[in-house]
Formats: structure tokens, sequence, C-alpha cells
């Protein structure tokens, strides 16, 4: 499957994921959802939180090349985002498409961290 078809399939379920995660922590207002998740959702967040897996070496060398087909993939960007950054978000979802195909368990896991991430703790649970 080439890098943006996984790409498109990991967006969707990363961002139900997220979805989940804030209903969970009990915010049910439509408005304050939407703001709360493109916390996470943003481009930006997303190449921050591929960046920080790569340096932190938390990928396989699959999800690497998940990253990498996607990240190579995604053209010349959008408009209200660098080209840098939104190649690492493409790269990112890709990632997330490429185990919720192949390691459901996996892509939870890797979810579960970015959201740890995202929201100011490091990967053991502490806050930074």
């Amino acid at each position: 499957m080439n890098g943006l078809t996984l790409a498109y399939i990991g967006d969707a379920y990363y961002e139900l994921k997220i979805r989940k995660h804030l209903i969970n922590k009990n915010i049910t207002h439509v408005n304050q959802l939407h703001k709360n998740a493109i916390k996470f959702t943003k481009g930006e967040s997303q190449a921050e939180i591929i960046t920080y897996f790569i340096e932190k070496n938390i990928l396989s060398s699959d999800e690497l090349s998940f990253y990498k087909r996607g990240r190579n993939a995604s053209g010349p960007g959008r408009k209200n985002i660098d080209a840098k950054t939104y190649h690492q978000a493409t790269g990112f979802e890709a990632v997330i498409g490429g185990l919720y195909l192949e390691d459901l368990n996996r892509c939870d896991e890797l979810i579960e961290k970015a959201i740890t991430y995202i929201e100011g703790g490091d990967l053991d649970g502490k806050n930074s």
C-alpha cells in the first residue's frame, strides 16, 4: 500500500482514538472537544511526536519504513503549514495507518505514547 493511503487510514484512526480519549476525560461540549483535539491532531503536533519517536529510537525498522513511505509521498504540502512539517506529519499518519492494518496493539501503544507526549509527560508517565 502506498504511503498516502497508509496516511489516509492512519489519520482517521488517530482522530477517532483522540476523540475517544477526550470523551473519556469527560469533555463533552463539542467546541471544547474540537479545541482539545487540535492539540493532538494538528500537523505541528504530529511532526513533534514523530520527531520525538525517532530521536528516542521508539520505532522499529518496519515502522520507520511506514514513516518514510508517507513522508516521501506527501507532495508539496499545504498553505498553512511548512513543507517539512507537513511531510513529517504525513509520515506519522502513515505509521499509524500501517500499524492499524498490521498490528493494532502496537498502533494503540504508539497512540498512547503520543497522547502522553502531547499532554506534557515523558513516556515513563512522569511529568516533565
